[in-house]
């Protein structure tokens, strides 16, 4: 699988991701051995948002990485509606206990909303901080 650098870190990431959009529609454990599969295959990077089955893809993809997360590069969006500063470390925070992690490899405002961008990236300074989150975009 070819493999591309990726943020401040020179991460290798897959140009091929996985995403998980309505992963949680049908039969789970399909999905997560999908997604295992694809990991298998060197597909390293997983999309991910809190809102993708209200946050049922997060928990699955902890289930899918459990044991390997060193081996995954995780992107995550933060809803909007949870885009000021303290919600986004809030719903990044959440992100993580959903995955099973302790750190987000890109963190991203899935689209603009009602809140200033510079809350938003105050958030993401904070977690990147904290090193709850490696890069955001």
């Amino acid at each position: 699988m070819e493999t591309r650098a990726f943020g401040p870190a020179d991460s290798l990431v897959s140009v091929i991701g996985q995403g998980t959009w309505n992963i949680d529609i049908g039969e789970r454990s399909r999905a997560i051995g999908a997604l295992r599969r694809g990991l298998d295959l060197g597909m390293n990077h997983i999309d991910t948002a809190e809102m993708y089955g209200a946050g049922e893809a997060e928990k699955m993809i902890g289930r899918a990485i459990f044991g390997r997360r060193d081996e995954v590069f995780i992107v995550s969006k933060v809803l909007p509606s949870h885009a000021s500063r303290s919600g986004t470390v809030a719903a990044c925070e959440n992100s993580l206990a959903r995955l099973g992690t302790d750190r987000l490899d890109c963190y991203l405002l899935h689209w603009r909303g009602k809140y200033p961008l510079e809350e938003t990236i105050a958030g993401f300074e904070d977690l990147k901080h904290d090193g709850k989150i490696l890069s955001w975009a």
